[in-house]
Formats: C-alpha cells, structure tokens, sequence
C-alpha cells in the first residue's frame, strides 16, 4: 500500500505542528513533519533511539550538542543515542522533513529541563 500524508495516521504535536506516521513499527519510526516559522522542540535526547532529520522543503536550525546549524531542503543529519538536540524554525516559511528513527523514539525521549526553553510548536 502507498503512504502519503493524505492517508497516514496524523497527529498534532506542541501547538502548530503536524506530523504524519509514514511509517510505525516496532523497529523503525519515519516521520514527516511540519513545523511553522518561530517554532521550537523542548532540548532532548534518546537514550536508544538513533535519528536522522532530512529536509524536504524549507530550513530547520537544529543544535546537536550545543553546535547550532542550519539544515536546508535536501539536506540531513544524524543525532546519535545520548546526544542533546533540539529543532528550532527561525524562517519566515514552513519548514517539512523527515523524522527517521531506529528504534522508534516514542517512550524514549529525555527532556533537559531548562527554565527559558518549551516547545512553542
């Protein structure tokens, strides 16, 4: 079967962003999601999931243990397990990619908490 956002399962995370489960298994978790300009994920990290965030259209700015990087459209990078990251839109436009972890990071995620940092997405 063919799976496309217009007929995978969607969800709503922070306040304005969408994800859509292309695909959910036990072993693997690929994700497209949305995220609005002025946009942010809490700081975190995985203690078994590895990922990999690859650009589909827009600019995402991403910090991966404290380096800050812009990561634009047809552009990746991968976050280890244990490595703090956090994914930032400063653009003007929506910004989409893809989520891809192994295993899935559902139940996985450790929020480092800062007082001046939430998900405003």
């Amino acid at each position: 079967m063919k799976i496309s956002r217009q007929n995978a399962e969607h969800y709503i995370w922070g306040e304005h962003c969408d994800g859509w489960h292309l695909v959910k298994n036990k072993d693997l978790s690929i994700i497209h999601e949305r995220m609005p300009p002025n946009t942010a994920e809490v700081k975190h990290y995985h203690e078994k999931s590895r990922q990999f965030f690859f650009v589909l259209s827009g600019t995402i700015t991403i910090e991966v243990n404290g380096n800050i990087m812009n990561i634009d459209k047809h552009e990746g990078i991968e976050v280890p397990p244990l490595v703090p990251h956090q994914v930032f839109n400063q653009s003007k436009d929506d910004a989409e990619f893809l989520v891809i972890s192994q295993p899935p990071s559902k139940g996985d995620r450790i929020l480092l908490d800062f007082h001046d940092e939430k998900e405003n997405c």
